[in-house]
């Protein structure tokens, strides 16, 4: 009699397809973790799944498994055109790196194709990748996948390829509530069929993610996933092997440590968080010129092409920079990030730790550093409490050069640093008016650094 080890993907009450574990085993993951197990045994035996999970759990497995394993089932094959499942996710980048992972296993059953529908791309293009080689899964942004049912007039008649609809993925769903996709998603909902399964997957429970699951969920099962070892009453939102720190500098002292910090870890890949695209390009350029010898790299949500190819780049980096908004914030998996550096405290609680959840990833281990004036550590009590995530102090790193009139100068002599200055002070502002968050002593803190 075979030994079954417990964890193991044999150990599920339902078998997977030999070529689904052959891909798990190629991708190195012999083990299930909690979401998983929780959730691909109810998505197989055809229940509606709303699941909360940390981030970094697995959540992407525990809904590309159970797609296949459907569509596996399915009493007749489907057509080139015809479409199986659709698994809509906020952010393109997101929507890559599940068409990334969906690939490793869909190689393994060439009678399934599939397909990426995201912005930054040709509709048009999208519209004959389609008519030409059909797309049985469907990857998608909710903005392009909404456009997409409206193309019917070049030949994409998108409402009759979905009628064969067996599965419906919802990822990030907080998000995409958050980032104003409600009206895309109800709208796509109207043209699926409602005998389908639906998995809605969430880092966050909040009111608007509930009216989704009432609206788009046949009596679902719920499934809500702790970190192993946390208590229930403690809910905790971050991984265990994450390290949070916390650093109280001055207004004319933070940007200097931030540099310092990065002088010192030259070796590692870092993500650093500012709160307006306008601040990622004028940081970026400031550190492209002040920490020599690391790749820097910029990223935010109003690039239109560069995006794509930005994240391709740096996800492959051994160690480097990426300075970026919070659209890098959810759900991404960038192989190996030591440390999440958050130059300001997000004004969204809840956003703090999805830029965290940047490392520490699977059972790998991270650190995250947040940058706090002295009137915002009241910051860190309101964290431990609102979202169960203690923070412990690191020290101000000593003999920090003072860059700040190199970098006033630097913005000086040049026009085009001199005017992202300027719009990153505009947007900062924008930004943060609205939020009760220190606003008068965070704008000081931005113009110790600002060519003014």
């Amino acid at each position: 009699m075979e030994h079954v080890t417990e964890g193991s993907w044999e150990s599920l009450p339902v078998s997977l397809h030999p070529r689904v574990l052959g891909a798990l085993r190629e991708l190195g993951f012999p083990y299930m973790t909690p979401v998983q197990s929780a959730t691909i045994p109810l998505f197989v035996r055809n229940k509606d799944v709303a699941a909360e999970a940390v981030t970094g759990s697995g959540k992407t497995l525990a809904f590309v498994i159970p797609i296949l394993e459907i569509l596996l089932r399915r009493e007749e094959k489907l057509k080139k055109s015809q479409v199986g499942a659709i698994i809509i996710t906020p952010t393109r980048e997101l929507a890559i790196q599940i068409d990334e992972v969906l690939s490793h296993f869909t190689k393994h059953f060439p009678q399934f194709s599939q397909i990426l529908w995201i912005g930054g791309r040709n509709p048009g293009e999208d519209v004959e990748r389609f008519k030409q080689q059909g797309g049985n899964i469907i990857v998608a942004t909710p903005g392009r996948l909404e456009d997409m049912f409206r193309r019917k007039a070049e030949g994409l008649d998108l409402a009759g390829c979905v009628r064969s609809l067996d599965v419906l993925v919802l990822d990030e769903a907080d998000r995409l509530l958050d980032m104003g996709f409600e009206a895309s998603i109800n709208t796509i909902l109207e043209f699926l069929p409602k005998q389908r399964r639906t998995g809605l997957f969430s880092a966050t429970q909040t009111q608007e993610v509930e009216n989704l699951v009432r609206a788009g969920l046949r009596n679902p099962v719920r499934v809500s996933v702790k970190e192993k070892g946390v208590a229930a009453s403690s809910i905790q939102k971050t991984p265990s092997r994450l390290e949070n720190y916390y650093m109280v500098c001055k207004a004319d002292e933070k940007f200097n440590q931030l540099v310092h910090f990065l002088r010192n870890h030259k070796q590692e890949k870092h993500l650093v968080f500012f709160s307006t695209c306008a601040c990622v390009e004028y940081y970026g350029k400031a550190l492209e010129a002040l920490v020599k010898g690391v790749e820097i790299m910029c990223i935010h949500g109003k690039m239109k092409y560069k995006r794509n190819k930005i994240f391709m780049e740096f996800r492959k980096l051994q160690s480097g920079i990426l300075v970026c908004t919070d659209v890098m914030a959810r759900g991404i998996d960038i192989p190996e990030v030591n440390w999440v550096l958050q130059y300001d405290p997000p004004s969204n609680a809840s956003a703090f730790v999805h830029r965290c959840g940047r490392t520490a990833r699977i059972g790998h281990g991270g650190s995250a550093l947040v940058f706090l004036l002295p009137m915002e550590e009241s910051y860190i009590n309101f964290l431990a409490i609102n979202q169960k995530c203690p923070l412990q102090e690191m020290k101000l790193q000593r003999n920090t050069a003072d860059l700040l009139p190199k970098l006033k100068s630097m913005a000086l002599a040049d026009r085009a640093v001199f005017e992202k200055g300027m719009k990153a002070f505009v947007s900062y502002v924008q930004a943060y008016a609205k939020h009760e968050c220190n606003l008068i002593f965070r704008l000081k803190a931005l113009l110790k650094v600002l060519p003014c």
